[in-house]
């Protein structure tokens, strides 16, 4: 119970501090602002310069749209600068050294963002300005900015970014408000290596950061003399890649190499151009995927777009190959006959050089079927006569020529010689005559047989051909163009999420140890 009262006693104590405190800070603020003007600007003369330092600290990169070229980003504008009209005694005013003053009764630098997108160039909530007891005022507002960004596609999606955002007076010159960045500003030609505070950054899905740099930069135009300076923070940004690596950079090789295949496919499927023109429409797709995804340039052509235009390159080809090679493929002697070259060229040469051979078993099996047809003691035309359904012994020297002997080739001769050595009967000359006819009709369609298939071994060998020749350049072509990324050899490091936290935030000691704990994140217990 004493515990209790003791808890109350100090909570009404405290509120009493409160109550004799307020009227204190109540008759400084109407102090302060009794004779303040908020428009005009607050120096002792007329000629004198105010000085204005500015500071920006990064919370949250939200988008980077391609398509527009738009850069979207979550910023504190820290400005700070010294008002002499705001200046007090803390000793009659009960010793208060801070004082919290809404924005609209005070007078602001009038900083915008130049290259601003969206239209909303001021900052739009009006957050309380802290004054301090020596007339320093400092008002840090959040804002949420639009600002153009040259999108540069050339890599994409292997793409590092360099967006810049631009902030000066709208109204005065640098001879009345001379704008600074808040730390480490020595002069206009040195960059400031840590031009954003990010302390409280919160990292994106998307993209890495790499850099913060800002620099000061003082123009005079042709029409006034008067320096006009402004302040440039550039957010040096790379994009995280696994996402566009998976879901689209590998369909498109996978697609690509599929074009190999086409090749490979035997021309008697018949689906050989339907392959072919099925990957096209694929590429086809993917190609309208990419155009909502990058800006319309005409500058350079994206480095996924220069692959996907190769891949669609190569398809064309094996299109126009594929059908010259199923013309070839499908020819006869009735409507092509076979050049030399063609023979020698692709039958004999081309062959070798691709490792292929070509089977002869069908020679050999009927060679092994003549031979098995007839003992190997026993002449074949002594087998002929015996196995003669004629009985005349003449007959049966004539009958002995099998359709598909090797001996074919001399039943010419052997007719004539025996049509001067004896006459036959009709019927045995029907007959005779009959077994020529068969005889020269097998031999003109082995004949034709022959050359078909030797067509179609032409067809063969270019299939193989074409198959080595698209292989090398599907993969060549793929390690030319993909690995022309400067990104895939870039070894810097992100800067990671802030892990200092025994220190201010926004003070230089929080930046520093910002860009160290890159180091200490693998010394962390895991």
């Amino acid at each position: 119970m004493r515990h209790i009262f003791l808890w109350l006693g100090g909570v009404v104590a405290l509120c009493c501090h409160h109550v004799r405190s307020s009227p204190d800070a109540k008759r400084l603020y109407d102090d302060l602002m009794k004779d303040y003007n908020k428009l005009i600007r607050p120096v002792p003369s007329n000629t004198g310069t105010l000085n204005v330092s500015l500071g920006l600290k990064l919370t949250q990169l939200i988008d980077v749209d391609e398509v527009n070229q738009v850069i979207t980003t979550n910023v504190w504008v820290r400005q700070e600068w010294n008002d002499y009209k705001l200046r007090w005694d803390p000793s009659e005013y009960g010793n208060i050294t801070v004082l919290y003053i809404p924005s609209e009764y005070m007078w602001l630098p009038d900083i915008v963002l130049y290259n601003n997108a969206d239209g909303n160039y001021e900052v739009t909530l009006m957050t309380k300005v802290e004054v301090r007891f020596t007339g320093d005022v400092r008002w840090e507002p959040p804002a949420i900015y639009k600002s153009y960004c040259l999108i540069n596609v050339e890599y994409f999606p292997y793409d590092q970014q360099s967006c810049k955002m631009k902030f000066g007076s709208w109204t005065y010159d640098g001879w009345a408000v001379d704008l600074k960045p808040l730390r480490g500003y020595i002069n206009d030609s040195i960059d400031i290596k840590i031009g954003m505070d990010l302390s409280e950054y919160y990292p994106s899905i998307e993209w890495d950061i790499l850099q913060v740099p800002a620099r000061r930069h003082t123009i005079y135009y042709p029409c006034c003399q008067e320096p006009y300076p402004d302040i440039t923070f550039t957010i040096v940004i790379r994009r995280k890649t696994l996402f566009f690596t998976v879901n689209l950079i590998s369909p498109c090789v996978a697609i690509s190499f599929l074009t190999i295949l086409v090749f490979y496919l035997p021309s008697d499927s018949g689906e050989k151009v339907t392959l072919c023109i099925s990957i096209l429409l694929s590429l086809t797709v993917f190609f309208l995927l990419l155009a909502e995804i990058i800006p319309p340039t005409s500058l350079v052509i994206p480095l996924i777009g220069k692959y996907l235009l190769f891949t669609m390159i190569l398809v064309t080809l094996s299109i126009v190959v594929t059908i010259t090679v199923l013309n070839v493929h499908f020819r006869n002697p009735a409507t092509h006959r076979m050049p030399k070259w063609v023979r020698r060229l692709f039958i004999q040469i081309l062959p070798r050089i691709l490792l292929m051979r070509r089977p002869t078993h069908r020679a050999r099996d009927q060679d092994h079927a003549v031979n098995n047809r007839y003992s190997h003691d026993e002449d074949p035309r002594v087998a002929a006569r015996r196995q003669s359904p004629f009985g005349n012994q003449q007959q049966q020297q004539l009958l002995y020529v099998q359709p598909f002997s090797p001996r074919m080739d001399t039943l010419n001769q052997d007719y004539e010689e025996f049509r001067h050595r004896s006459a036959y009967s009709t019927d045995v000359q029907r007959a005779i005559d009959g077994i020529r006819f068969i005889a020269d009709h097998i031999r003109e369609t082995d004949a034709f047989g022959n050359t078909v298939q030797d067509w179609k071994y032409v067809a063969m060998v270019l299939d193989r051909l074409f198959l080595w020749i698209f292989s090398i350049a599907c993969v060549v072509g793929t390690l030319l163009i993909i690995l022309r990324a400067p990104s895939l050899y870039d070894t810097t490091e992100a800067i990671p999420k802030k892990f200092c936290y025994n220190v201010t935030p926004g003070s230089d000691e929080s930046m520093e140890c910002l860009f160290e704990a890159k180091d200490s994140i693998s010394s962390l217990p895991a």
